[in-house]
């Protein structure tokens, strides 16, 4: 924020005007990510200085501009430059006062930006031009980021809310959208709630204090809620699928690293067992080479010990008497080479017994191989199988969502069928009723307009008729001392012409009564007309009942089918439930055969483990045999010194023999 604030002042100092200082504070105390100048007059040289600054603002996310006063320049400046930004996502301008080229500008950035999601215009007149409105809803159309929208206070029109409800159809992201305390009107009620099966994605539309009927506002709550419903279906079965798709993936890497891991441990084991059988071979070979090489001394040894008796039958043809001595010692040596003989076929046996069991062990050990190889393919065919399982499972997902979505879309075209039939109906049965109140009023009015100007009349007759009575009272009051004077002589005259006037006096006035009873005669058909036209509207609200009837019927028509369907997801519910249920119990037979192969291996380690005990016990036997073959080629060294000794004390007594002749016996003793 500090880069910015220098950025700012020399901007502000490039353009000739100096930098504000309550701008600079708020820069200066403002939170990371969060740029709030609300409540901030802010001229024209701080928002060009502004819209240079943000399209370069890589940090900030949260713009806060209610309440700033701001011009048509300034804002157009601001907005030009939020154009280009990619990381604002909160835009609040509300309580500016935005005309025409505020919502021209707004327009362009809906059209351009690609970040905003909250957008805050509250307290402006962004309506009361119709072009420029247009053009903002032009922007919404085509923008494909934003999906929060607050447009109250903003004095829009049923034509400006016509241009909204089109930008509405094309829109494809917003969400929540706020329009209340406008004048939207009958008219763009009606246009607005015909928008709303076109858009997917709205789920909350404010309209009040725009004098929308309220069936038009419980139209718009009611899709509303079935966007809400279906947008809350949606997110369920998106987040299923993600979970399924998750558990999915991680059993297959688990079963591949356990399939990888089992095949590591095979290799290992076989190449181990190759090990020990050639080291074993090795072993068992260089064993016979040595036993051919005892055979081979013991094959010398006999060659000599035949020399040595050649040597010794000589010696016998040469000493006779040495003959039993000889012989002794020859039944000796046959009894050692006897013994010796008897020994070495014990350990040419043993030898043999030896290479048979190794041979038995290897044999073993390589059937072991072929069961475990048995196995391994027993599971990589159980492996194939659950995953064929966990594909069929995939396709079953795939075709209920789509038989759901197929059921939501027909159970939806059939609820817009049957709002359309009763809108319809109501329409219609609304506009007979005010076609014909509006007859019954203008035939009331002309009635009571008839009945007013003939009273009038009357009234004026009967003013004049007042005005003749008061002449007459004033004539008879002028001729009234005439009349005394000449009262007697004209009193039978007076007498006639009162009588005259009293009769004509008495048909004026029943003519009166009569034109009296005729206005109370209309009066009372008047009457009977307004009963007639009550009867008829309490008729038409007998029919409005019977409609509001069956709209009711209706709604619970909807609310079963509403249950139906509920009773569906519930039942794709508890099915999926049950395949989490097969899967888990696949898991269960998975992890079983887990600890199957776990088993196995400890199997395999155990018979790794007896094969090396083995083995050293073999290398034990052959080192205690290599000890018994030295103590023997010891023995046979010591009995040939012996052999050797005996021959040269032989000799010398032969020698001895000889040298004592008769001559030294006679010659005289020293």
């Amino acid at each position: 924020m500090e880069e910015f604030r220098r950025s700012y002042s020399r901007l502000c100092r490039e353009s000739g005007a100096e930098p504000q200082e309550a701008v600079l504070q708020q820069l200066h105390q403002l939170p990371r990510g969060r740029l709030d100048l609300a409540t901030q007059s802010l001229t024209v040289e701080t928002c060009r200085a502004l819209g240079k600054l943000l399209p370069r603002e890589m940090l900030c996310t949260e713009l806060v501009l209610s309440d700033c006063m701001l011009s048509e320049e300034g804002a157009t400046l601001l907005l030009r430059g939020l154009c280009a930004n990619t990381v604002l996502r909160f835009l609040d301008l509300k309580g500016n006062n935005l005309r025409a080229a505020g919502a021209e500008a707004l327009g362009k950035l809906l059209q351009q930006n690609k970040s905003i999601q909250s957008l805050t215009l509250e307290w402006n007149s962004l309506g009361t031009w119709d072009d420029a409105f247009a053009t903002f809803c032009g922007g919404l159309a085509a923008n494909g980021a934003l999906q929060q929208l607050d447009l109250r206070n903003n004095q829009i029109s049923h034509k400006g809310a016509e241009e909204l409800a089109l930008a509405l159809k094309g829109n494809t992201t917003l969400q929540q959208l706020d329009l209340r305390w406008n004048n939207v009107g009958l008219l763009g009620g009606r246009a607005l709630m015909n928008c709303l099966p076109s858009n997917r994605t709205l789920w909350r539309l404010d309209l009040a204090g725009n004098n929308i009927p309220g069936d038009v506002l419980r139209a718009v709550e009611q899709a509303m809620g079935h966007s809400q419903d279906r947008l809350t279906t949606f997110q369920e079965n998106q987040a299923r699928t993600h979970v399924l798709s998750k558990e999915v993936q991680h059993l297959r890497e688990e079963k591949s690293k356990q399939f990888l891991d089992l095949l590591e441990t095979i290799d290992k084991q076989r190449e181990e067992m190759a090990k020990s059988s050639r080291a074993s071979a090795a072993r068992v070979g260089q064993l016979q080479e040595a036993l051919n090489e005892r055979h081979s001394i013991i094959n010398a040894l006999k060659a000599k010990l035949q020399m040595t008796e050649a040597a010794l039958a000589l010696s016998e043809q040469k000493a006779q008497d040495l003959g039993e001595l000889l012989a002794t010692a020859e039944q000796e040596q046959l009894s050692l080479s006897q013994r010796q003989a008897k020994e070495l076929k014990l350990e040419q046996q043993e030898a043999a017994e030896r290479e048979s069991k190794l041979l038995r062990d290897l044999s073993a050990a390589n059937e072991k191989n072929l069961l475990l190889q048995n196995q391994v393919e027993e599971l990589e065919r159980k492996v194939r199988c659950q995953q064929e399982q966990l594909f069929q499972t995939r396709q079953e997902l795939t075709s209920t969502s789509a038989e759901l979505k197929m059921r939501a879309i027909q159970a939806e075209e059939r609820l817009d069928m049957e709002k359309r039939r009763c809108r319809q109906s109501l329409e219609d049965s609304e506009s007979l009723r005010i076609k014909e109140v509006e007859h019954m009023t203008r035939h009331l009015e002309e009635s009571e307009r008839a009945m007013q100007e003939r009273v009038q009349r009357l009234e004026a007759a009967r003013l004049s008729l007042e005005e003749e009575l008061g002449r007459v009272k004033a004539a008879a009051l002028s001729e009234r001392g005439q009349a005394e004077e000449e009262l007697i002589k004209a009193k039978n005259q007076a007498h006639l012409e009162e009588r005259q006037r009293l009769a004509h006096l008495e048909d004026k006035l029943r003519l009166l009564a009569q034109a009296r009873d005729e206005a109370q005669g209309a009066c009372l058909q008047q009457r009977q007309a307004v009963a007639e036209a009550q009867t008829r509207a309490s008729q038409l609200g007998l029919q409005v009942e019977s409609l509001r009837r069956r709209l009711e019927e209706l709604q619970q028509e909807l609310s079963l089918k509403d249950q139906e369907r509920v009773a569906e997801v519930s039942r794709v519910r508890v099915e999926l439930q049950e395949q989490n249920g097969r899967l888990q119990a696949e898991l269960a037979a998975q992890e079983a055969l887990r600890e199957k192969a776990a088993a196995l291996e400890r199997q395999l380690k155990v018979m790794a483990s007896d094969h090396r005990e083995a083995l050293l016990d073999r290398e034990s036997e052959n080192a205690s045999l290599r000890e018994k073959l030295r103590l023997r080629e010891a023995e046979i060294a010591r009995i040939r010194d012996e052999e050797a000794q005996r021959a040269s004390f032989l000799q010398n007594a032969v020698l001895a023999y000889v040298q004592g002749s008769p001559v030294r016996t006679l010659s005289p003793p020293k």
